[in-house]
């Protein structure tokens, strides 16, 4: 079942085919509106309620129970009592506002969060590297980890090689220099390595420079695609710089056939594709001993926290990712679910492989309870793949309890940095080529909300009060845009929190959950609907008046 186009009682509509997230299949940088996320940069916590109060009523109208998603997954309520209350809840007095979302993953070293959820890697796509500083600053001043994905050295053409290894990169520290200006000890910046980057060095890079200021992650996949890191490259000499470092480049820009396509305007890009890896291992074995001593390697130079990243792999290599991990004593495991977002992967391949997110990530709990009952300590745990709403955020870490700890989202991140930079790039010209705005005026779908930053955004003055006058001078525009989305997220889960009467994420579990159809049952192993709590509703009709 296709998600609607429009959501007419929060006056919201996508520009494009919307996925299971809610975003439309292809998101634009220069989209003037108006999908939910995108409204919310400039609303916040306002998108949680249907429009025109006072002169409308407003009825569900996604009821969905078809198919196993995590649409045909339902939230519980609680009645009565509290789960890891405020003092108020023993007055009758709680809030909605009292839950805490704070969180923290990690073994010997915690990583504290503001909230539950992180950016994933962004990494050597273009698009990422131009709104780069507004979504690093947006995360850092909402105290959420932010991903430095793959290849990020390996594809910068100002980067120092010295004896095959890398010695200097200029784009790696534009981008920790972004995100650790507003870093405030809540969330993280996370390096991602993957088989180039290993290659390349850039691990000594990061223990040379970032020591204590990094978390590296170890790179096994993601939900968009089964092969390496992609991107693409429209000028030639680009493509011959990336295929001396060692990269595919398809076509292969050394051959005369191709270079001559060029040159008439028959070619005029070129791909850039990664090694795969682990193709030199033929047992679970052999990659549990590669495995561990990369991790080996990584605590030699220093590294304290180390995650990994995988992709919707099967059943097998899920279960290495869990045993390894926790084996390895990781701070954090990141499971993506297929389709996850992309700036580059084969299309085809996007629709066609892979695990779906809710199927892996029921799995994936199953299997770290199957861990844990060993007295086995399991590696914490964030979740990944078409994750943009309070609701399925929700859902997720219920069905992940007592193990995930965060949400990892990828391109629902990435709006506010693209709907920031637009408008910055409007009221502020000078800033419009740094910024890398799109527009040259405020499209109506903005103009409505006013004409001034501190009118346009809900949260310019909640970011204010967080980072001080003088720093709203320079703080980049995505920035608050991120605020007000991740405000606008929060609030939606510390209301359905409250309804479910838990005041901590610590206290979700996966009765605040069930299956909408006795598929879905069958397949997460969560309790049909009806069956939560039958017990207890029979012992009430049954006691004596």
């Amino acid at each position: 079942m296709t998600p609607l186009k429009q959501n007419d009682a929060l006056g919201v509509a996508n520009r494009g085919n919307p996925c299971e997230s809610g975003l439309c299949t292809l998101c634009q940088a220069d989209c003037a509106g108006r999908c939910e996320v995108w409204l919310s940069c400039l609303k916040g916590r306002e998108l949680l309620y249907p429009r025109d109060f006072g002169g409308i009523t407003a009825g569900a109208g996604n009821l969905r129970s078809q198919g196993v998603n995590y649409d045909t997954v339902r939230i519980m309520g609680s009645l009565y009592g509290a789960c890891d209350a405020p003092p108020s809840a023993a007055k009758g007095d709680a809030l909605f506002t009292e839950v805490d979302l704070t969180t923290t993953f990690g073994g010997e070293t915690k990583t504290k969060c503001r909230l539950p959820f992180m950016a994933g890697a962004l990494g050597s796509t273009f698009i990422a590297a131009k709104y780069w500083d507004a979504m690093a600053a947006g995360c850092a001043v909402c105290g959420v980890p932010i991903v430095i994905g793959e290849n990020v050295v390996g594809v910068d053409r100002q980067s120092v090689m010295a004896n095959g290894r890398i010695d200097k990169s200029p784009e790696m520290e534009r981008r920790l220099a972004s995100y650790l200006r507003y870093f405030d000890g809540y969330g993280a910046a996370i390096v991602q390595l993957n088989v180039e980057d290993a290659r390349n060095g850039v691990a000594e890079y990061l223990a040379r420079n970032y020591l204590d200021k990094v978390v590296v992650e170890l790179k096994w996949g993601q939900g968009a695609k089964d092969i390496g890191g992609e991107i693409q490259v429209k000028d030639i000499e680009y493509a011959d710089f990336l295929k001396a470092r060692g990269y595919l480049v398809d076509p292969d820009c050394s051959k005369d056939e191709v270079r001559e396509a060029y040159k008439a305007k028959s070619i005029d890009g070129f791909a850039r594709h990664s090694r795969l890896g682990y193709t030199n291992l033929g047992s679970w074995e052999e990659v549990r001993e590669n495995f561990l001593g990369a991790v080996k390697d990584l605590r030699a130079l220093g590294f304290k926290r180390i995650s990994l990243k995988t992709g919707a792999y099967g059943m097998e290599a899920l279960a290495l990712a869990i045993r390894l991990s926790s084996e390895a004593g990781l701070d954090l495991l990141t499971i993506d679910g297929a389709g996850g977002g992309t700036g580059m992967s084969p299309w085809d391949m996007m629709e066609h492989w892979g695990v779906p997110p809710l199927l892996l990530h029921s799995k994936a709990r199953e299997y770290a309870a199957l861990l844990a009952e060993d007295g086995n300590r399991v590696c914490d745990m964030s979740f990944a793949g078409g994750f943009a709403k309070s609701s399925s955020i929700f859902k997720g870490l219920a069905l992940g309890a007592p193990y995930a700890k965060m949400i990892c989202m990828g391109r629902a991140m990435m709006i506010p940095g693209f709907l920031g930079s637009n408008i910055e790039g409007v009221l502020k010209p000078a800033n419009k080529a740094k910024v890398n705005g799109n527009w040259d005026a405020l499209p109506s779908t903005v103009s409505r909300h006013g004409d001034a930053p501190e009118s346009i955004f809900a949260a310019w003055h909640d970011v204010k009060s967080r980072v001080g006058a003088d720093a709203m001078k320079e703080i980049p525009f995505g920035a608050v845009a991120m605020w007000g989305m991740l405000d606008k997220l929060g609030a939606g889960l510390q209301q359905l929190m409250a309804g479910q009467r838990k005041f901590a994420l610590k206290a979700l579990e996966r009765s605040d959950i069930a299956a909408a159809n006795r598929e879905t049952a069958r397949e997460t192993g969560l309790s049909y609907i009806t069956e939560i709590g039958d017990e207890k509703a029979r012992e009430i009709l049954k006691k004596k008046f």
